[in-house]
């Protein structure tokens, strides 16, 4: 996607062995700013603070992470300690656990001598696929667009949570892909986006709706199950950091109050994600999805630009405040209309999920 007049991946390299390029997310949308992580601790700092986010994105981050270390040290220790140290990182994201369970697949027969240039050439293979998986996703999905614009003859209104646009992979997004897609086909798109408390992530969506020319209005969060009343919404597509092979959706906390007020009011609600995001280990979504707590300062302080044009913080409640501060819920498949991935649409249940389950582990017993 671009920035201005030029190209950029939200992730990328110019030489085998380091650094990796990223834009920094946490200056967004007051200021562009690019940063270079040149060591293992770097990727894994730059994803526990969200400098990288969104699912796809940290899985390639750890990918390059592992390359690195391997740059520095490429013994089986270091490649533990490096697999270690990424896992720890963001646990909900199951492109994390996916991405370092392939390098390390890729770099377990290799000597230490190989290991450096495999792992960078792995890496940059995993953010190859990732673009092209979120392009096919958009190919697909703009199908639902064109059927929803043929029908009532407007442009197609969209609601989002979170950010699954670019910057959450490393190009097109998930749920925004369709979205630019049938933008520059012609087909007229406007976009709810949800502000996306407490990091504010629905910023980063208007910012790269903005980027792309295509309308858009911030609303509350709290603003959708409104405007599905009021039938000011044709679909709801949001991206995923997990889904089970059940179709149970774990994506940014109020995702499933959305997914309510979509089932509430007749609103098709689709979740757009590669395949590399279906879990297919686990049974209970509820029990067995690991969801990230994350500190109280989120919610307790913005941040924001005052009079001066100057990025400030504001507490908007005391220290003494308790806080609550869960990342991510799950939305049961009931209220999943549609799983959108890079090979079609697919109903959110396990008979029809199954049909992408990677050949390679077709006896695994859930199966028989």
């Amino acid at each position: 996607m671009k920035v201005g007049d030029r190209h950029y991946r939200s992730l990328w390299t110019e030489q085998p062995g380091g650094p990796v390029h990223i834009i920094d997310q946490t200056r967004l949308p007051h200021a562009f700013e690019t940063r270079a992580l040149d060591s293992l601790e770097a990727v894994a700092e730059a994803i526990v603070s969200m400098r990288v986010r969104g699912a796809p994105l940290i899985g390639v981050s750890a990918a390059f992470g592992i390359a690195l270390a391997m740059a520095r040290d490429a013994s089986d220790e270091a490649l533990a300690h490096a697999a270690t140290r990424l896992g720890a990182t963001r646990p909900t994201a199951v492109n994390l656990a996916w991405a370092i369970a392939r390098m390390r697949t890729a770099l377990a027969g290799l000597t230490p001598a190989e290991r450096a240039s495999a792992a960078w050439f792995q890496a940059q293979a995993i953010a190859d696929e990732d673009a092209a998986l979120n392009e096919a996703i958009g190919r697909h999905g703009v199908a639902l667009l064109e059927r929803e614009h043929a029908a009532h003859g407007r442009p197609v209104n969209v609601l989002t949570h979170c950010n699954a646009g670019w910057l959450a992979c490393v190009d097109w997004g998930t749920a925004l892909s369709p979205v630019f897609q049938a933008h520059d086909k012609g087909i007229p798109v406007h976009v709810w986006v949800d502000e996306t408390r407490p990091r504010s992530q629905g910023l980063l969506t208007a910012w790269e709706l903005a980027g792309h020319g295509v309308p858009h209005t911030l609303v509350a969060d709290n603003a959708g199950g409104h405007l599905m009343q009021h039938g000011k919404v044709d679909l709801v597509i949001v991206g995923a950091d997990r889904v089970t092979r059940k179709g149970d959706v774990a994506n940014k906390i109020g995702t499933y109050l959305k997914a309510l007020a979509a089932h509430a009011n007749g609103v098709p609600f689709y979740a757009a994600v590669p395949t590399p995001t279906i879990d297919w280990e686990i049974d209970d979504a509820l029990s067995g999805i690991p969801i990230e707590e994350r500190g109280a300062e989120e919610v307790r302080v913005v941040r924001g630009l005052d009079g001066a044009g100057r990025v400030q913080a504001v507490e908007i409640a005391p220290a003494t405040t308790a806080v609550a501060n869960p990342a991510f819920d799950v939305t049961p498949a009931s209220l999943v209309t549609g799983i959108l991935t890079e090979k079609g649409l697919f109903p959110a249940k396990e008979t029809a999920l199954l049909a992408l389950y990677p050949r390679d582990r077709q006896s695994k017993a859930f199966l028989t």
